[in-house]
């Protein structure tokens, strides 16, 4: 049986809850079961956004999360959060780029992404989000990456479907550092 638990969390605009519902839509669409919950704070001045996901083989009995199987953190308020909770021997997404300070934990497994310096050279800042999506799913195999992106291309807005091919690029490249 597979369980995995997640929170998503970064600055307000960073995409957190999109890359979470991303997740959640693939799990839909391989026919687990799901759940997706976003927190909405004082993210529009600068605090952070997060949201949890748990993708299941077996029913969810709550969709409350205290102490998540993963967490992919894009900033450092959300590594402070969210890193002492993860569950020894859950996994721990980082974005380097804004996260200068190192895990203290050794008993995760700690995946480094300079994830938006990766998503400015593939064009658009804003992609870093799938970046650290891509390596979560590398290092958890919860849902394929196939199902997600093609879950990205039902659920892009008409005014971003020109970002698909690129968001598909930052997945891979977040699943290829996510491997090494």
């Amino acid at each position: 049986m597979k369980h995995e638990e997640i929170i998503f969390s970064g600055f307000g605009g960073q995409g957190a809850l999109f890359a979470g519902q991303l997740l959640a839509y693939a799990g839909m669409a391989e026919g687990r079961q799901v759940s997706w919950i976003p927190s909405y704070g004082p993210e529009m001045r600068g605090g952070t956004a997060n949201c949890t996901v748990i993708v299941s083989d077996d029913e969810i009995g709550a969709p409350i999360i205290k102490n998540p199987t993963s967490a992919v953190v894009l900033n450092l308020p959300s590594m402070e959060k969210y890193e002492p909770l993860v569950k020894p021997g859950g996994v721990l997404v980082v974005n380097t780029s804004l996260v200068e300070v190192k895990s203290t934990r050794a008993d995760l497994r700690v995946i480094y992404v300079p994830a938006s310096d990766i998503a400015g050279e593939l064009g658009n800042p804003r992609m870093a989000n799938l970046v650290m999506l891509g390596a979560l799913i590398a290092a958890t195999d919860i849902v394929s990456l196939e199902t997600v992106g093609q879950e990205l291309g039902v659920h892009l807005s008409e005014r971003q479907r020109k970002w698909l091919e690129p968001n598909k690029a930052a997945l891979a490249k977040g699943a290829e550092l996510a491997r090494l």
